[in-house]
């Protein structure tokens, strides 16, 4: 066991792992509550949040509150809302009058004095207080990070991608509901800079105090709401007509303005191959953190040190990944597939990861073409360990496997391969942006845009590969004559028939073999059959 950790210890930097890591599968009720879906969920539509926090340095503590506004999508008299249950409640205000509420686990149950009624709009006040946990590997475990720079000043940040977002605030904490905006207003003392999503629309000073005003104008999903705090120094940039905003530690301003370069050709690409950026009005930002990365809606953060690959390490083993800053590339993906287009329960995660850890390769075909982009991919599947299927249990708050990153890449590039047809693999990616921007989706939704865009049935397909750990093995026996060779998949899905571009001699040709019969290919004696195993995520066995 300890070798698989230190070798993912390698790998991550992506997002929240010890969810990962943990292969759970008795689940209890406070699973339930944080992953399920109850009528004291869905009968709430969150429409914004407006959050007050104060953070205190020297304690480690916050305090403040979130303005809840929401339309009753049913008729309800209890509101289920998130707060870690070590974080405490002060008052929960609606209508001027203070709210009954129990508390179960991580979950809060909001008693409203009368029914609301089906199609009203409402705002709520939860006004909390607390020290929230601090992570002790961020961002591989949620939490708080209370670090300092090396000139002795705070430097704060926050990650909880799977912890939950009610680790520091109280909300609805499920995937499936979004707030369509959000203002963000965070009090620091007054020689601190806090940044966070959106744009900056106000700063007010207090005595020894400082409010940043931060304002989110699209749907932004719970884990992504964050918080920076530090000495930081802003400068900006322009691509085409989005607006760059970058914030550093004062002592990196300059190596920063160089290393930040890589974004303009990065935009350039992604905009060519997945479609604008998708927060413009929000403007791109990078903000500077203690620990590696984490996507965070119109404020990535970065921490991988100014340096090219993965804190100077090249995880594809190819050469490639040292050419460019991974974080950068992969957290800035994050903002097509993740932020916007966002899933709605967790065990789905492989779509904001798996088409994210594509993107990496697009970047690499955009600057050295295709045949770079097929090496990088390849490469990534030393990282895969086909340790449980990459989709994980429902309702729960249950991911996956890790393999949703590289296996993830991998069978995108062979659904790409199976296309072949690259104007329509690149529009079909833009109109995938286009359709479920802003909005949340489902493995079954994907699998069906996909089908009717390619106008193939790709059901057997992803069910091969994404909910079973085994990917598909194309078998090949030859007779005694070696005249004619008979091939046939092993697989765990009935009906399984992906289509592979095999070399016999010097001419290739594409064979469709099938999962319960055996299929017959002449050949000359002595042939070899080559497959180009950089195109297709399959294993191949010859008896």
């Amino acid at each position: 066991m300890k070798s698989i950790i230190i070798l993912f210890n390698l790998l991550i930097g992506l997002s929240c792992w010890s969810q990962l890591l943990s292969n759970k599968s008795n689940f209890t009720k406070k699973d339930s509550l944080r992953g399920g879906l109850r009528s004291e969920r869905t009968a709430f539509d969150m429409l914004k949040y407006n959050l007050n926090i104060s953070v205190d340095p020297d304690t480690k503590s916050i305090s403040g509150y979130n303005a809840i506004s929401f339309e009753a999508l049913d008729n309800q008299n209890v509101m289920q809302i998130d707060l870690f249950e070590n974080m405490k409640i002060d008052s929960i205000v609606f209508q001027n009058k203070k709210l009954k509420y129990k508390r179960e686990f991580n979950a809060v149950f909001i008693n409203f004095e009368k029914e609301l009624k089906k199609g009203a709009k409402h705002q709520l006040t939860f006004y909390y207080h607390g020290k929230p946990i601090i992570a002790k590997r961020p961002p591989w475990d949620g939490g708080f990070v209370f670090d300092k720079d090396t000139n002795g000043n705070p430097w704060i940040a926050v990650a909880v991608q799977g912890t939950g977002a009610s680790l520091w605030f109280p909300n609805k904490d499920h995937l499936s509901d979004e707030p369509d905006q959000a203002e963000i207003n965070i009090t620091v003392p007054k020689d601190l800079v806090a940044v966070s999503n959106g744009r900056l629309i106000n700063v007010e000073q207090n005595g020894d105090l400082k409010t940043y005003q931060w304002q989110v104008t699209y749907p932004i999903n719970n884990y992504n709401i964050t918080l920076n705090i530090g000495d930081y120094i802003h400068f900006s940039d322009q691509f085409q007509d989005l607006d760059l905003d970058y914030y550093v530690l004062r002592e990196n301003l300059d190596k920063a303005k160089k290393h930040f370069e890589q974004v303009k050709p990065m935009m350039a690409c992604f905009y060519d191959k997945l479609g604008e950026y998708p927060f413009k009005n929000d403007s791109f930002k990078m903000v500077e953190t203690p620990y590696l990365g984490m996507e965070h809606q119109s404020a990535v953060a970065y921490g991988n040190q100014y340096l090219n690959g993965y804190l100077g390490g090249d995880l594809s083993g190819t050469g490639y990944g040292l050419k460019f800053d991974f974080i950068i590339i992969h957290e800035s993906a994050h903002e097509w597939f993740g932020n916007s287009i966002s899933v709605r329960d967790i065990a789905d995660l492989w779509i904001h990861e798996g088409f994210t850890t594509y993107a990496e390769s697009i970047f690499v075909e955009c600057e050295y073409g295709k045949q770079a982009a097929l090496d990088y991919i390849h490469g990534q599947r030393q990282m895969i360990s086909h340790n449980k299927p990459i989709i994980g249990n429902y309702g729960v708050n249950s991911e996956g496997s890790s393999d949703m990153y590289a296996k993830g890449s991998n069978i995108i590039n062979t659904l790409r391969t199976l296309v072949d047809d690259d104007d329509l693999w690149w529009k079909t990616l833009k109109d995938f942006n286009k359709t479920f921007a802003y909005k949340t989706t489902s493995t079954e939704e994907v699998i069906k845009f996909f089908s009717r865009s390619l106008e193939k049935d790709l059901d057997e397909f992803f069910k091969q590969y994404l909910y079973h750990k085994n990917i598909p093995e194309l078998v090949f026996k030859s007779n005694q004559s070696n005249k004619e060779i008979q091939y046939k998949w092993n697989v765990d899905v009935e009906n399984f028939d992906m289509p592979v571009e095999i070399k016999v001699g010097k001419n290739s040709k594409w064979i469709y073999p099938e999962a319960e019969t055996w299929k017959t290919l002449k050949i000359k004696p002595n042939q070899v059959i080559e497959i180009d195993n950089k195109k297709f995520y399959i294993d191949v066995k010859f008896k």
